[in-house]
């Protein structure tokens, strides 16, 4: 028999009822007074648990940095993966965006404690990408990964405008002869990919 769910903390409902409602509304549409309504609670209860707005910005924001899960599948695989991943999220309907670039979009870059949480997470993504290439020996795979950083952003902007999640796959076409053009092997991008012989003419 399964064990019964874990039963949320009052932390823990305000963090994800403020992060629904920033994600889909926007952080300066929504007001701490939303959000405690929202969770049934007062605003001197939500305070008690995070004291500004600004800590419960910054609290969903670190809430979304999430690391890509291990995979089995070989480097290449996982890189074109991200693209198909990203139009499945394309089609959902509460796709708004990237949450970093909205909150600096809405904050401005002038808030350097939610510039820093964006900057880390784009970072982090961008090294992601830049250690699969290592795997696969890419000669500048520094490069390269800001390169596919660029196709992700750029993928994620025109969803949003032609609300389009054929962005992402026009995206992975694009990343498919990047990676080709840097020695792998990715097949049709429906298949598993390889790395190329670097021994072997191509």
């Amino acid at each position: 028999m399964a064990p019964p769910p874990k039963q949320q903390t009052m932390k823990e409902r305000i963090l994800e009822t403020a992060d629904k409602l920033f994600y889909l509304q926007g952080i300066r549409a929504i007001g701490v007074d939303t959000i405690a309504a929202e969770v049934g609670i007062s605003k001197r209860t939500l305070y008690n648990h995070f004291p500004s707005k600004d800590a419960l910005i910054a609290a969903y924001l670190e809430r979304r940095f999430v690391q890509p899960r291990p995979s089995d599948k070989p480097p290449a695989g996982q890189i074109l993966a991200t693209f198909d991943a990203l139009e499945r999220r394309f089609a959902a309907k509460d796709f708004r965006g990237c949450p970093f670039v909205n909150a600096v979009a809405e904050l401005g870059a002038q808030d350097r404690a939610v510039k820093k949480i964006a900057v880390a997470f784009k970072e982090s993504r961008r090294v992601w990408f830049r250690n699969r290439l290592n795997e696969l020996g890419v000669a500048d795979a520094e490069a390269l990964a800001t390169q596919l950083v660029l196709l992700v952003d750029g993928s994620i902007t025109q969803d949003l405008v032609r609300d389009d999640p054929g962005m992402a796959r026009a995206a992975k076409e694009a990343a498919m002869v990047l990676l080709r053009n840097a020695g792998v092997d990715v097949g049709d991008g429906t298949t598993e990919p390889a790395k190329r012989d670097r021994r072997t003419p191509h």
